[in-house]
């Protein structure tokens, strides 16, 4: 490789003509050297840096007269007059409160000051990234207002804004350079696991919204926009070290180490490349919530009968005790006598298996390693720029969705070639996956029972141990416990030889019928074409652009229907927009529209439309209103999973997608069906079809069982409860978005105040159904035949799968037809006070509506707090070369939704602290951190373990 990039720089070099140099130092008004601002030739195509004592060195193709441009986050920008080549200048920036000031891009697709954004946007800068009180730079995200985490695990966080989010947040996209992060499997962001180093960090800046007419139709409720540092401006070795503990009631104290590199060079003005590695170590927060998953806090545990622990997997394997008997009859393992005896003894209730706890099916350790590299080609005197780009991920760690997967050496890459210019660019990248070793829980739990013992034979032994013990006098509380103790003798212990046998077995296979095993390659193909037409048009500001996407899913038939090979199918979209400043450029007005199609469903178009009044003599009061819909496809798990997940299978909705999903289920006892009489050891085939088609809502399965319970014989009484399941397939997801807001500047104080008002259509949800082996799904029942008819009664067939748990539960993807609105606003503000102390804090209020009554079965997953306060008070010039950040938040109780389990997530506050020392001489910074600093632990994803405190030391060497 170092051959490889001496000769290319040889032939892009080779190219360059005679260039000049500049030197200098960029000082503050009281002489202090301020490193990191940016120092550039006028259009010109080349930059650089200042080192940590404020000095350049800058090579140029251009010969003198020319003139720098110099600027730094906090300071006003400055230009400076070269007149002879190796001249040495000395320039001043003076303090300033920039926050209006700041550049950002990604609100309107082209450079302008945060003050004059259509729409709310929050940004991170280098000095916001230094100066974090954080374990990193994306937990730092959080202090954003706007921002509320998910944490999954220690290196898996999903940013969540403006609500409708779980740790599968597909209502979010993230872009790093350009580039999409999401998985193309899950179709959603794995937080930082392949995004970029806290060294290479340029900016971060965040539209919490709906923007759709600019990025389409993933950008519904939020986008992230991570940007690197350019090898032609920021050059040498930078590294860091950090080591610290993390703290857990349930996991104690743990070493965690984290370490990064980058290297970035400039062999001449043409060409440039960076590199940058960095590794994470630690344990994981450990998830040890044994809550019963359906009734939580109300006491119960293993003892109960039918106990199904959160963090524990295999106990949702659960049958009803008596319908036992049938079978063992039926199987001849007991005689007529017994059978009788079995009947009368047996209760009506539903039992499981004994699980195992999640710390016991993982290791609790996290990895993740991020390694990319870039090559930057200048091939003229200007600023046209093309990029090759490779970035790589991969590690440990433990993700949440319908379980609990334990993503174990997941590998994903990303690869990029970039042509741009002052007023276009076009690109196109591919991401790729493997799934390595990753593995459910739920499944390995029930897989590794199953390695020791059969469900049938665990259930009759249950069974025949609650009859002996009833016989023998036992309550029935002492009968389920001794019935458990029996079936359970010589079960599996965790740690022994033949656990761990076991459990390697069944994390290797991949079918869900033996294994666990998640298998991925799945990959995207995308390109992004822009062109800003300002230099040729004079009227308006005008540009034009557009997108294409290919999708191949290859799961093997682990997680989607592609037995046969992957899934391909197709997305692309193409925008305009015009932005015109009126009024003395007082008044600006942007409009833009996107067409988007994906394969399964029809166009859309997502328009836009934005007025910023800019008033006061300084023009630092902004006011901003704007209106705008979004849209969001249905994701690929939506259209084309057909997951297993044991007691259930979640079906994606995509028409093809039903017919491939198939398979074939032992029918429990003999039971009549159209045409034929299933016997016992009879099988049914049941496809996607059956779920869309041929079922019941499960609320109404419920109701149904239950009144049978409480009125015995009443069939029809029961049967009138029932309602057939009656959506459509699943289709996009609207939004309406409104949004006004006041950016302002009084003094010393900046303000930021927004609200927002949401109308979502179509919004897309899960529900569960009961598709019946046998028999017609219907609402309407004939109950006057006679017995010998049976046979040509469908309707009441389906009745008896029902009640012999003939069925198959699915979990469909499908809209409401209720309508949801969601609102909220909030309040920002920062004051520069004397001595070089900063403060800001923000408030935001959040809520939803929506009308539960009318689609009882609808989960609308908003999972957000109704009240978020964060504040901070820094100073990184408290004493000389010392400076320090705290930062607290506070957030209110909550409802937590999502397909794995449902409940209530706690008020928690938490406040982060760090202190830092510059050493000139050695270009370098420690700093001492503390994430959670005296905290309890908290939850942030009902499920995942909770969070606690993180202490560290990092030593951080910039050139």
């Amino acid at each position: 490789m170092k051959y490889y990039l001496i000769m290319i720089s040889l032939m892009f070099c080779g190219w360059a003509q005679a260039q000049s140099t500049v030197t200098g130092t960029v000082t503050d008004s009281n002489k202090q050297p301020i490193p990191g601002a940016n120092v550039k030739v006028q259009s010109g195509d080349s930059g650089t840096t200042t080192d940590a004592d404020g000095k350049f060195k800058l090579t140029t193709t251009k010969k003198p007269p020319f003139k720098l441009e110099i600027s730094s986050v906090g300071f006003g920008n400055s230009s400076q007059e070269i007149k002879s080549d190796n001249q040495d200048v000395s320039i001043v920036l003076r303090s300033e409160e920039m926050k209006l000031d700041e550049i950002v891009v990604s609100a309107s697709r082209t450079a302008e000051r945060v003050k004059e954004s259509p729409v709310t946007i929050e940004r991170m800068g280098v000095k916001d990234i230094k100066k974090t009180a954080s374990p990193s730079f994306y937990d730092g995200l959080e202090n954003l207002k706007e921002v509320h985490m998910n944490t999954s695990s220690l290196a898996f966080k999903s940013i969540n804004t403006r609500g409708f989010a779980t740790v599968a947040n597909t209502r979010f996209m993230q872009l790093v350079d350009g580039m999409d992060n999401s998985s193309p499997l899950l179709n959603f962001v794995l937080g930082n696991m392949i995004g970029v180093s806290e060294l290479d960090v340029q900016s971060v800046e965040l539209l919490p919204g709906a923007s759709s007419a600019l990025y389409g139709a993933n950008a519904f409720n939020g986008i992230l926009f991570m940007n690197s540092k350019s090898p032609f401006t920021s050059q040498g070795v930078s590294a860091y070290v950090k080591y610290g503990q993390t703290n857990q009631s349930a996991a104690g104290a743990n070493n965690f180490y984290d370490y990064g590199i980058r290297v970035a060079h400039a062999f001449c003005p043409r060409f440039a490349t960076k590199a940058n590695f960095t590794f994470l170590k630690g344990t994981d927060w450990l998830a040890v919530n044994y809550d019963d998953k359906f009734r939580q806090g109300e006491g119960f545990d293993r003892t109960d009968p039918n106990y199904d622990g959160i963090n524990v997997y295999g106990d949702e394997v659960a049958t009803n005790i008596k319908a036992v008997a049938p079978k063992l009859y039926a199987a001849g393992a007991i005689t007529d006598a017994q059978l009788a005896a079995f009947n009368a003894i047996l209760p009506d209730v539903n039992v499981s298996r004994t699980g195992y706890r999640e710390t016991d099916l993982t290791d609790n350790k996290v990895t993740n390693a991020k390694a990319d590299m870039s090559l930057h080609f200048k091939p003229f005197a200007n600023d046209f720029e093309i990029i090759w780009q490779s970035k790589f991920g991969f590690g440990n760690a433990v993700y949440q969705g319908a379980s609990r997967y334990y993503l174990n050496n997941f590998f994903m890459q990303q690869h990029k070639l970039e042509f741009k210019g002052k007023n276009f660019f076009v690109r196109g990248y591919t991401t790729t996956e493997d799934g390595g070793n990753s593995y459910d829980m739920l499944f390995t739990g029930i897989n590794v029972n199953r390695q020791w013992k059969e469900d049938k034979v665990w259930f009759g032994e249950y069974a025949g141990a609650y009859v002996q013990g009833t016989l023998g006098g036992m309550t029935p509380q002492q009968a389920h416990n001794f019935a458990r103790q029996k079936a359970d003798t010589g079960r599996l212990i965790p740690g022994s030889p033949e656990f761990k046998a076991a459990f390697n077995k069944v994390i290797s296979e991949a079918d869900v019928t033996q294994g666990s095993k998640l298998v991925d390659n799945s990959r995207i193909y995308h390109s992004d074409i822009n062109y800003n037409f300002k230099d040729i048009i004079k009227f308006a500001e005008i540009q034009i652009g557009g997108s294409y996407r290919e999708y191949q899913l290859n799961s093997f038939g682990r997680i989607y229907t592609d037995d046969d090979g992957p899934i391909y199918y197709t997305d692309y979209g193409a925008y305009t927009q015009v932005t015109k400043k009126l009024l003395e450029d007082r008044l600006k007005f942007t409009g833009s529209a996107r067409y988007d199609k994906s394969k399964n469903f029809d166009g859309n178009v997502s328009p836009r439309l934005s007025l910023v009044y800019s008033a006061g003599e300084n023009r630092n009061h902004n006011f901003r209103a704007s209106f705008q819909t979004g849209f969001r496809n249905p994701s690929t798990q939506e259209q084309y999973i057909g997951f297993n997940i044991g007691n259930i299978v979640l079906i994606g909705s995509a028409k093809d997608n039903l017919t491939r999903y198939s398979e074939t289920l032992p029918v429990a006892e003999g039971s009549p069906a159209v045409g034929q009489i299933y016997a016992q050891g009879d099988t049914a085939i049941m496809t996607g079809v059956n779920a869309y088609d041929n079922s019941y809502t499960a609320a109404s399965v419920q109701a149904f069982s239950n009144f049978l319970k409480n009125n015995p014989g009443n069939t029809p009484g029961a049967a009138a409860l029932l309602r057939k399941t009656n959506v459509d397939y699943v289709k996009p997801e609207q939004v309406k978005a409104f949004e006004v807001g006041y950016r302002g500047q009084l003094k010393d104080f900046t303000y930021d105040l927004s609200a927002y008002y949401n109308t979502y259509t179509d919004f897309i949800g899960n529900l569960n159904v009961i598709a019946p082996y046998y028999g017609k799904a219907t609402q309407t029942f004939d109950f006057t035949f006679d017995a010998p008819n049976y046979l040509n009664n469908p309707e009441v067939q389906s009745l008896h799968a029902l009640g012999n748990e003939n069925y198959r539960v699915y979990q469909l993807y499908t809209n409401t037809d209720v309508e949801i609105k969601s609102f909220g606003f909030g309040a920002g503000f920062s004051k520069k006070l004397p001595a070089n102390f900063e403060f800001g804090a923000n408030y935001n209020y959040a809520q939803f509506d929506f009308d539960q009554a009318k689609d009882p079965s609808f989960e609308a997953g908003f999972n957000t707090p109704k009240h978020r306060v964060k504040a901070s008070i820094s100073n990184d010039k408290l004493f000389k070369n010392f400076g320090f950040n705290l930062s607290g938040r506070w957030n209110s109780e909550y409802r937590w939704e999502s397909t794995m389990v449902d409940g209530t997530i706690e008020e928690n506050v938490v406040v982060d602290a760090q202190i830092n020392y510059s050493i000139p001489k050695l270009k370098s910074v420690i700093k001492l951190g503390a994430a959670n600093l005296g905290g309890k632990d908290y939850t942030q994803v009902l499920g995942a373990g909770l969070v606690g405190q993180q202490y560290f030391a990092s030593w951080t060497i910039n050139p």
